[in-house]
């Protein structure tokens, strides 16, 4: 980040906090969501993308037995109750399943003596394991409240998984409030107008110094104008799903919530509903209630517009997912990803060794490959359509949605942020493949060399190749098509390619010298329950071919 937009964050910072009631301290470093019993509990730290998830990934050095043992729970006993403990509320069994669904917590602990690890564990807030934060407290971001979500309809850890499908709670359309609530004092709701510039550089700014922040603050994502006009106004966007709240005085915005409409398949049923994204709080405000306010007051929006459902993510565990993903990185330019920290170098290795390994081709090699044009869109989502079908959670796309995600539309980004390729048989003319990936840029804090790091995340693919007997060919297809995508991310100078474990991704991650990083992207659906899907990993959170079918959509 430059010195001019450190001074200007500051001056933000300042103005925002003149605002706020005394008693709120400017240097608090335990975030707190307030509930309406005057009760203050840990909210959730930050969702772990793909730059916080760098590939620095700690090693776990002990099994699951050594685990339960340093916890205390081998023999399956009940931990002790204590007034001053709220932890040890909880059985062991809900101890190990959160554990195991969050293994950047299940990896410090396990790296302890027992003695440590009980006392880290007993130090610790129910919230805190039950939000999967880590023991150091690193990479917040406001996602509300663990007691906030027991009072919304989602599946609840301490239930019995329901073998049935279907909403959990059925909204009467006649009892949904035409109003919001009030906000605390000293802020005021409002809807941002994305079609005006100004709003947009405010969203901006706002994402830029606040949403996620990788734990040694080396790495700040921000998101572009031509990024949050892709992301934000898809066909059927609106206006009143991109809800703010703006302190009363100096009028800065200082939360943001989003929603944009997607029709959802789970399992064999279309849902109307709403993916949400981008919830993001002032870092210094948020002992002051606005995440849960965030989330209610788009729930309400969605409402009244008879849509009872909706879609996010979250790097850390709430109640409850419905599947979970890991994070890989591909790096392109490993000399500079070493450089900045966010690679490191491998014991026995060499920075030349490393160099070596990664390079890639200088030309991409399947036949036929050519950039994706509005005349494909037809044939590209019929195929798409018929690829998503094998997974279990997916969009249904219509063909203005499809242009819109996959097709560069220059006046409405002059940024390029999607980048789309197909296959094109030259005898038949027939679309057989396509592959695709957007971009997110980072500043790199701190560092005299770079500035930025430009990061590629894989975006929806199909192949013809799936539909064959026992997906014959397919995974040499995908190996050949993911290699021609890092090809073109390195010509138009990406420093790391990032992708999850969902789609058929397990396929090629290990061949094309994808790393496992730390971050897990857990998935959730609003008021509705379906049993759990696979998300391309296995019980110790590898990556695992057989658990492919689960994850169908690409969340940003």
């Amino acid at each position: 980040m430059s010195v001019e937009s450190e001074e200007k964050d500051s001056t933000v910072d300042s103005e925002v906090m003149s605002e706020v009631p005394a008693g709120t301290g400017e240097t608090e470093t335990r975030v707190t969501v307030q509930d309406e019993s005057g009760e203050e509990e840990a909210p959730e730290p930050a969702s772990e993308n793909a730059v916080a998830a760098s590939s620095k990934s700690k090693k776990k050095k002990s099994k699951k037995a050594r685990l339960k043992k340093a916890l205390g729970v081998a023999d399956q006993e009940e931990v002790p109750s204590s007034s001053s403990n709220p932890a040890s509320k909880l059985t062991p069994e809900m101890v190990e399943q959160l554990l195991e669904m969050n293994p950047s917590l299940k990896g410090e602990l396990s790296g302890m003596d027992k003695d440590t690890a009980a006392e880290t564990l007993r130090t610790l807030e129910v919230a805190d394991l039950l939000t999967g934060m880590s023991v150091n407290g690193k990479n917040r971001k406001d996602m509300a409240s663990y007691k906030f979500w027991q009072t919304q309809p989602v599946p609840r850890f301490d239930e019995p998984q329901k073998s049935d499908e279907g909403p959990i709670e059925i909204i009467d359309p006649e009892k949904v409030s035409k109003t919001p609530r009030p906000l605390p004092e000293s802020f005021e709701w409002v809807t941002m107008d994305l079609t005006e510039e100004k709003e947009i550089d405010e969203v901006h700014e706002l994402l830029s110094g606040h949403y996620v922040e990788d734990p040694d603050a080396t790495f700040r994502l921000t998101y572009s104008a031509s990024f949050l006009n892709w992301a934000l106004k898809s066909p059927g966007w609106r206006k009143e799903w991109h809800v703010g709240v703006r302190a009363a005085k100096s009028r800065k915005l200082v939360a943001f919530i989003s929603g944009v409409p997607v029709a959802l398949r789970v399992r064999s049923k279309v849902l109307k509903s709403t993916e949400i994204n981008f919830l993001c709080v002032h870092r210094k405000l948020r002992s002051k209630r606005l995440a849960p306010a965030l989330i209610e007051e788009v729930t309400r929006r969605c409402y009244l517009e008879d849509i009872y459902q909706a879609i996010y993510t979250g790097g850390v565990v709430l109640p409850k997912p419905v599947s979970s993903c890991r994070y890989l990185h591909r790096p392109i330019d490993w000399l500079k990803l070493y450089e900045v920290g966010f690679s490191n170098l491998p014991a026995r290795s060499t920075t030349f060794r490393q160099v070596a390994r990664n390079h890639l081709p200088t030309a991409t090699a399947v036949d036929g490959l050519r950039v994706m044009q509005k005349k494909d869109v037809g044939d590209v989502k019929k195929l798409l359509e018929r690829y998503l079908k094998r997974f279990s959670l997916a969009p249904q796309y219509t063909e203005e949605e499809v242009e819109h995600w996959l097709v560069h539309d220059e006046v409405a980004a002059p940024e390029q942020v999607i980048w789309s390729y197909v296959v094109e048989d030259p005898r038949t003319h027939k679309i057989t493949d396509f592959f695709s990936f957007y971009v997110l840029e980072s500043a790199i804090m701190n560092n005299q060399k770079y500035q930025k790091l430009k990061a590629a995340y894989m975006f929806y693919y199909a192949s013809e190749a799936a539909f064959e007997k026992e997906e014959k060919g397919l995974k040499e297809r995908l190996n050949a098509l993911v290699l021609d995508a890092l090809v073109l991310a390195k010509r138009f100078n990406f420093d790391v390619f990032n992708a999850l474990t969902l789609l058929d991704n397990p396929l090629f991650l290990e061949s094309q010298k994808f790393g496992l990083g730390d971050g897990q992207l857990h998935f959730y659906l609003y008021n509705y329950n379906t049993p759990p899907m696979p998300g391309g990993v296995d019980a110790k959170n590898n990556v695992d071919v057989k658990r492919r079918g689960g994850v169908g959509i690409v969340m940003l």
